[in-house]
């Protein structure tokens, strides 16, 4: 029989630390430990020297104890295998479907542009028709040092050195407060991809996000609308995605009030490794073999006999369909150049799910995107920052508002026991 769960506090009644612990069934100094890994917020007595607590958080986080079976024991309760929780107003991953403020994503991209959806996620206010300006004096330092890289530097390398040259234009950079936050991501953005060298001999500096963008990664001039749709939608679907590890090195830095300018450079500095960002590129390299040998079966038994993951199949956040990917390959289909690439995609799918249920994940509807609109393998990853640069500002503004250097857990010493001898 299941134990009664008592009814919900009032949300506006604030606990002691004493009556938190024992609502948590811990000591004291637990308390803070959830405090500091993020799963609970503090708030200072005034005049005094102890904190507060929110009673519905604080009985939040005893339910999730208690249903995951961690008894309150540390300070990674609530999380199996301790891993570290951070309460977040953003992003809600739930059965197979993700929201941003309560509000389904994949209708959002739907139905709004990049930007739009980027106003939502900062503010939770809709700004139909916004678009992003970059400073003539931003994009000036930030296209030279960009084009001060060798050829072969990466989309992270770019993007991060373009981060930086802006920040250096920005003598205002350090003020954390709301608005100068939101007024750095309206303009972060857009000098980017202004950073950006053409793909072509062309490039676009105005309109929306995804025209300007599409002028540095395809070598088709003239895009129909459906293809710029699909990329729009594509950067509207990625703007954040919970607590990635990216954004985990964003709100770290935000943690100790880094500002903004270094928080996306530490998010850049992340989203290059193959488990990340770079995860579209492996996608776009098998859906390229397969296109090229007209069969799924042999590449990805080669895959599999190298000892590597088929990539673009699967997602842990998701046991059955990335939505991400479904609205992807909807709109896709509608593009005639894409039909190739969406029926090797499909082939991957049906041919390893002879051995693995795997569904397709994002990484392989935006390798259909980048393959069938003539772009570099590496065009998913520049996709993929672009857009989650939106999100981690919005993860670096809900960390300004909290506790300074609260992301700082404790190492669990598994070193000699001192005192040893001095080294000879």
């Amino acid at each position: 029989m299941r134990d009664q769960e008592p009814a919900p506090m009032d949300a506006e009644r604030r606990l002691s630390t004493k009556e938190a612990a024992e609502l948590l069934g811990v000591k004291p100094e637990t308390v803070y430990a959830y405090v500091s890994r993020g799963q609970l917020s503090s708030r200072r007595v005034s005049g005094g020297r102890g904190s507060t607590f929110d009673a519905g958080e604080v009985e939040a986080l005893a339910r999730r104890n208690r249903r995951d079976g961690s008894g309150g024991s540390g300070p990674g309760g609530g999380n199996p295998g301790g891993e570290l929780s951070v309460r977040t107003r953003l992003t809600l991953i739930e059965s197979d479907r993700y929201f941003f403020r309560g509000v389904d994503a994949v209708d959002l991209a739907d139905r709004h542009t990049y930007e739009e959806v980027a106003e939502w996620l900062w503010t939770g206010r809709m700004l139909p028709g916004c678009t992003f300006t970059a400073p003539a004096a931003f994009v000036s330092v930030a296209r030279r040092a960009v084009e001060a890289l060798p050829e072969h530097a990466a989309p992270a390398d770019l993007l991060r050195v373009a981060t930086v040259a802006a920040a250096t234009a920005d003598p205002l950079r350090f003020d954390l407060s709301e608005d100068a936050v939101l007024g750095t991501a309206r303009t972060l953005i857009p000098t980017l991809v202004a950073a950006l060298p053409p793909a072509g001999h062309h490039r676009r500096d105005e309109g929306p996000m995804a025209h300007r963008l599409w002028t540095r990664l395809s070598v088709h001039k003239d895009p129909d609308e459906a293809s710029l749709r699909a990329l729009d939608a594509a950067l509207a679907l990625l703007v954040d995605h919970d607590l990635a590890a990216s954004t985990l090195a964003v709100r770290v830095a935000a943690s100790a009030r880094a500002h903004p300018y270094a928080a996306v450079s530490a998010g850049l500095g992340v989203i290059e490794g193959p488990l990340h960002g770079a995860a579209s590129g492996l996608a776009h390299r098998l859906l390229q073999d397969v296109l090229e040998q007209g069969d799924a079966a042999p590449v990805i038994a080669d895959e599999l006999r190298a000892g590597r993951r088929v990539p673009g199949l699967g997602h842990r956040l998701y046991p059955g369909e990335d939505p991400r990917a479904r609205a992807l390959f909807a709109l896709l289909e509608q593009i005639p150049r894409a039909e190739a690439a969406l029926l090797a995609a499909r082939d991957i799918v049906e041919t390893t799910a002879r051995h693995a249920p795997l569904h397709a994940n994002v990484d392989l509807a935006l390798a259909v995107l980048t393959v069938s609109s003539g772009m570099a393998p590496t065009a998913g990853e520049t996709i993929f920052a672009v857009a989650r640069t939106a999100g981690w500002i919005a993860h670096a503004l809900e960390e300004y508002g909290e506790r300074p250097l609260r992301m700082r857990p404790s190492g669990l010493y598994a070193g000699p026991r001192p005192p040893q001898p001095l080294p000879e």
